[in-house]
């Protein structure tokens, strides 16, 4: 995916200054190109293939006999059980190895990750970001992150207390909507300016500015 531009940057710092003149919240957009290394799927998926490898050759015992052959020379007499036992061991080990090495792809390791696992993740960072970027750092818990994982094509948007009070996860449906579609079509950074246009409408209606209201955090796009 193409990544966050300068001009992307100015944009997406306009677009959280213009959404804050009418409102008391302060919001943080973040953006990373992925919340996960995902190594432990690869680890499952090759532990698959080895479990698949031992009992593919447990159903069909010729295979491992005509491997040996291979490995051995057909001269030589029929193999032991615990000549087969090792090459079975040595084949499923290889398998494994093969397997790892394969997922080291990124772009594979992800296609292979279950849906339910990257939304997991992604949710998972989420909060350790709004945990360190924008919880209780207003006056008032109006602190909002809109949060963009590029790799997975997922976001979120996690609230300070005041504003969890008054809003439900569906009060941002629009937002999310208009964030990945943009993400889908290459534009990170018009997403991310969409999704604060429609944060920053529901933030006014239930925290209009008040004549107290200071720019608590700094509006700019952070890159992870």
């Amino acid at each position: 995916m193409q990544g966050l531009t300068s001009e992307d940057h100015a944009k997406v710092s306009a677009a959280i200054a213009a959404a804050e003149a009418s409102s008391d919240g302060e919001i943080v957009a973040v953006a990373t190109p992925l919340s996960d290394s995902y190594h432990d799927v690869a680890l499952h998926w090759a532990v698959a293939v080895m479990i698949g490898t031992i009992a593919i050759l447990a159903w069909q015992p010729d295979v491992l006999h005509f491997w040996f052959g291979v490995f051995f020379g057909a001269w030589r007499p029929a193999p032991a059980l615990g000549e087969l036992l090792t090459l079975l061991l040595v084949l499923a080990a290889a398998k494994f190895t093969v397997a790892l090495l394969i997922l080291k792809y990124m772009p594979l390791r992800l296609k292979l990750t279950p849906a339910a696992t990257k939304t997991r993740r992604v949710r998972r960072r989420a909060v350790a970001v709004f945990k360190s970027a924008a919880e209780r750092r207003t006056t008032g818990r109006t602190g909002i992150l809109i949060y963009l994982s590029m790799g997975e094509h997922r976001a979120e948007i996690v609230a300070d207390e005041a504003i969890t009070k008054v809003t439900t996860p569906e009060t941002w449906g629009e937002a999310m909507a208009a964030l990945i579609a943009e993400v889908k079509q290459g534009r990170a950074g018009d997403g991310i300016v969409a999704a604060i246009t429609e944060v920053g409408t529901v933030l006014t209606e239930h925290f209009p500015r008040s004549h107290t209201d200071t720019n608590e955090i700094p509006d700019k796009l952070i890159e992870l």
